[in-house]
């Protein structure tokens, strides 16, 4: 019996760039940077004053101004984005789909900064001060599950935490459910707000993050640069309606592409450092083409991870020179956390609907900063400047702290 061919049908995020998908993806072609200075709080102390934050975003044009108040950022991103995606897609819930649709959602870190607040009233004014909505404002299964409680979504709703590759897992996992029948609709992607005092900082103390760019932000994340020096700490929400291809056909919906295959792995190598070899990152990648049923040299775009960091862009590379052999100088590869930053928990949705958009509109996101490239990094990173190429299959990549990988394999929709 054939597997259920599964569609994306809707699309939907807040970015840096800007409060939606369409106006992002406008700026991401243009190849413009929504990186600058950190103003959600003050980080004149930190070596690193960049970031990639949500300008000028107001939850109140999605829930009450009470109910926003009982909700961290990130779930407030969420609950814009869920709104967004469900206007996008068309998609209603009813009596007859309401416990065969889902909402899987990847979250890295969850409610941090409510954490640093309420830990900052128990220290001052002790554990009567401590409001009963602490515990639902910062547990990360609160994205998807204020999506659903506005909805009625009554299937199921869960949580994916793999660190930097937790969208790519909830996507994964959505994919899989709906293949094993078990669902046949599902909300998925990713959202993180963590440009917070501890999360900066926490970081910074990693040496993970760029501190060399502070005069210049734009230039601060750089993949596959030599310049490179860290990655630029992100914010946003990216989510995707994923539907069973006959439902979407049947109720007349836009489609954006096609989901067709799904890989992971773990490096079982380091807390926080990649496999040098890159073997855990090539596994993922062979396992989501194996999934798909398809050969390496199939795939002509791959959104990479690509953080700008040292170590993991030249392991990266490495391993997509391992799994693509010589068809790997004919990837076209777009690094676009050169202009969102890294979004963590939310990259690989943002990175997903970007992938999806790629294969729909024939164009390319650029990797911006790319002025001087590491010799170690010498395939097609799309340099500076969008590409106009017809893509059938794309690839998205996520890899996070723990050695854990995720890869998700895209095909163009044709009617």
């Amino acid at each position: 019996m054939a597997r259920p061919r599964i569609v994306v049908t809707g699309l939907a995020g807040l970015s840096p760039l800007a409060l939606d998908m369409a106006t992002t993806w406008k700026r991401l072609i243009a190849g413009e940077s929504g990186l600058g200075p950190i103003t959600l709080f003050d980080a004149s102390q930190y070596d690193s004053k960049v970031a990639g934050e949500v300008k000028d975003f107001d939850p109140t044009k999605y829930v009450t101004a009470k109910q926003a108040r009982h909700m961290d950022r990130f779930t407030q991103l969420a609950a814009a984005a869920g709104s967004m995606l469900m206007e996008d897609s068309g998609y209603k819930i009813t009596p007859e789909n309401e416990r065969s649709t889902a909402v899987i959602m990847g979250v890295g870190l969850g409610g941090l900064r409510t954490i640093e607040i309420y830990n900052e009233k128990l220290l001052k004014s002790g554990p009567g001060k401590i409001s009963p909505f602490m515990i639902p404002m910062l547990i990360s299964n609160m994205g998807p599950g204020d999506i659903a409680l506005k909805y009625g979504i009554k299937g199921p709703n869960l949580v994916t935490t793999s660190a930097c590759a937790s969208a790519t897992h909830a996507l994964g996992t959505a994919y899989s459910e709906m293949v094993l029948g078990r669902v046949r609709a599902c909300i998925s992607g990713g959202v993180e707000s963590t440009v917070s005092p501890l999360g900066v900082a926490g970081f910074t103390a990693m040496k993970a993050l760029s501190s060399h760019f502070n005069d210049d932000p734009t230039q601060a994340s750089r993949p596959f640069d030599m310049d490179r020096d860290g990655f630029v700490i992100g914010e946003g929400c990216g989510l995707l309606m994923l539907e069973v291809l006959e439902d979407a056909l049947e109720r007349g919906a836009h489609i954006y592409a096609e989901v067709v295959g799904y890989g992971a792995s773990c490096d079982a190598y380091h807390m926080t450092a990649p496999d040098p070899s890159g073997a855990g990152m090539e596994w993922a990648m062979r396992n989501a083409l194996k999934d798909a049923g398809i050969a390496p040299e199939a795939v002509t775009h791959i959104n990479a991870h690509a953080t700008s960091t040292k170590q993991g862009d030249v392991i990266e590379t490495r391993a997509m020179k391992s799994v693509f052999g010589d068809h790997a100088k004919n990837l076209h590869i777009s690094a676009t956390k050169s202009m969102t930053g890294h979004l963590l928990g939310a990259a690989g949705g943002i990175e997903a609907c970007f992938t999806a958009l790629a294969l729909q509109e024939e164009i390319l996101p650029p990797t911006i900063n790319l002025k001087n490239p590491d010799p170690e990094c010498d395939l097609d990173y799309t340099a500076n400047v969008a590409q106009h190429v017809a893509c059938e299959y794309a690839l998205c990549n996520s890899f996070g702290f723990g050695g854990t990988n995720a890869s998700i394999v895209m095909k163009k929709w044709t009617a």
